[in-house]
């Protein structure tokens, strides 16, 4: 029984638990729903619960651990020894895994019968072809002896799923009929409901701060990896970005951060503005029926995929700026730019900044409006001196998350701005930034075992430190500015 059946055989039982629950408590009753602690749907909720909730917490152990462990038990088929490192078996391990979820996907399409699949023979170009018609292809790495340890993972999995199946549907069981026998007239079910849901949101916001942990860590830890292996004053204060996957490569920072600011500065240059401007004339100027048009429209860019937005720099934005301005001028002659690229991420920017900036314009109290008006000043003096400085909070909150998307941009960046990095004030030049060179760095079939590599984990350290300086300035200008005004 695989794991979405259980699921939705626990998802039945739930429901079954909520009738018996609200039923058992409607009889507790005897017809007089005063003598029962709680509503009735909470003792049918409590049961739902009870069904569903313990046997999902043991079947989501079991699946975390059960592979784990079958692991364990196929070590003896590769000793350590044999291997120069550890990621060579854990590439190992991953090819007797795709095998034996291979075979079993042939069995399931009926390509294999149940037979056959035992008796595999990785000499068979026969069963190769088979196993390929899955979409399972036998390379060279898989030997016989991967077959076998597949076969024998096949096994274990088979045997695991039994009495993971077993297990879960007998707890379900057991926590339902536990449910039902203490559901009486004065049994608290609303307090062990409310408590569940309690629970359940903590268990969110704990996935939420654990999942930004793990992130960190993950990347911290790489980071010191490629530390051990490059100098990290070289890296940091390096002008020269030029990896060869051979070595003796150049990894320096300064061109990608240069490259990633100048082209961010841009954006910002065209999307602050413009948002602002948009967001005051929707806010305050515009009518009724002009916003309920335009604003629609200009949210719908932020609807459109950024690779679109790329193709529009590559054969609108990029041709236009190298036609028009950098050939008559001399600065450039090529049409991917930090211009190109800044001028189409800024555009991409502008729904952001002007919805968030008109919807903190609309929440400012309009008793301000009235008591400016009403001191004879005129509506632009309104907006410009009170409006904007209490909205200001605000607009700086829509800026930072317009910035930290223009920072993290790579689709854009990579169809508008080219892949050269280097350091120059020219606009019309091509340059990078740091996420399209995390990108090209984890391109391709590498290991994690030089420094080219390695070197995206050290360049994602980077991006977050500057992220996260962005959000703590931020929030001291909100705090300083939001006491001011409240």
């Amino acid at each position: 029984m695989t794991v979405t059946v259980l699921i939705l055989l626990l998802l039945a039982l739930g429901a079954v638990g909520f009738f018996l629950g609200r039923a058992r408590a409607m009889a507790a009753s005897q017809g007089d729903m005063r003598r029962l602690h709680s509503l009735p749907n909470f003792y049918g909720w409590h049961g739902a619960i009870m069904a569903f909730l313990p046997a999902l917490f043991f079947l989501t152990l079991w699946s975390i651990a059960q592979p784990l462990l079958i692991e364990r038990q196929l070590a003896g088929f590769f000793p350590a020894e044999q291997f120069e490192n550890e990621t060579d078996r854990i590439l190992l391990m991953a090819d007797v895994r795709r095998v034996a979820q291979g075979i079993d996907s042939a069995v399931v399409a009926g390509a294999l019968t149940p037979d056959q699949a035992i008796a595999l023979n990785i000499a068979d170009d026969d069963v190769r072809a088979r196993l390929a018609e899955v979409g399972v292809a036998l390379g060279s790495a898989v030997t016989a002896e991967v077959l076998q340890a597949a076969q024998s993972y096949r096994e274990l999995a088979s045997t695991g799923g039994l009495f993971r199946s077993i297990f879960t549907i007998l707890i379900a069981l057991g926590c339902l009929a536990y449910a039902i026998k203490i559901t009486q007239a004065d049994f608290r079910a609303r307090n062990r409901v409310e408590a569940v849901a309690l629970g359940m949101l903590m268990l969110a916001s704990t996935i939420a701060i654990l999942t930004t942990v793990g992130i960190i860590l993950s990347m911290l830890s790489e980071t010191i990896r490629f530390s051990t292996m490059y100098p990290f004053a070289d890296f940091l204060f390096g002008l020269t970005w030029a990896p060869t996957f051979q070595g003796n490569s150049q990894l320096g920072l300064l061109p990608l951060l240069w490259g990633t600011f100048y082209i961010s500065f841009v954006a910002m240059v065209v999307a602050v503005p413009t948002g602002i401007f948009t967001a005051i004339y929707l806010a305050e100027y515009a009518s009724p029926r002009v916003r309920s048009v335009v604003k629609p429209l200009i949210e719908v860019i932020a609807g459109i995929p950024t690779v679109v937005f790329g193709l529009f720099a590559l054969v609108t934005v990029g041709p236009f700026l190298r036609e028009w301005i950098a050939e008559p001028t001399g600065l450039g002659t090529s049409g991917s730019s930090v211009m190109t690229a800044g001028i189409v991420i800024g555009i991409l920017q502008v729904p952001f900044i002007s919805s968030l900036t008109d919807d903190i314009m609309n929440a400012v109290p309009q008793s301000l409006r009235d008591g400016s008006y009403g001191l004879g000043a005129t509506k632009s003096e309104t907006v410009r001196q009170v409006i904007l400085p209490a909205a200001l909070p605000g607009i700086v909150g829509a800026i930072l998350l317009a910035a930290s998307r223009a920072i993290g941009e790579t689709m854009i960046v990579t169809m508008g701005a080219g892949a050269s990095a280097k350091l120059d004030l020219n606009p019309f030049e091509a340059m990078t930034t740091i996420t399209v060179k995390i990108v090209s760095q984890l391109t391709g079939d590498l290991e994690f075992n030089s420094p080219e590599t390695l070197v995206a984990f050290a360049l994602g350290i980077t991006l977050f430190v500057i992220t996260l300086g962005l959000n703590v300035f931020a929030l001291w200008v909100v705090r300083r500015y939001r006491e001011q005004y409240e």
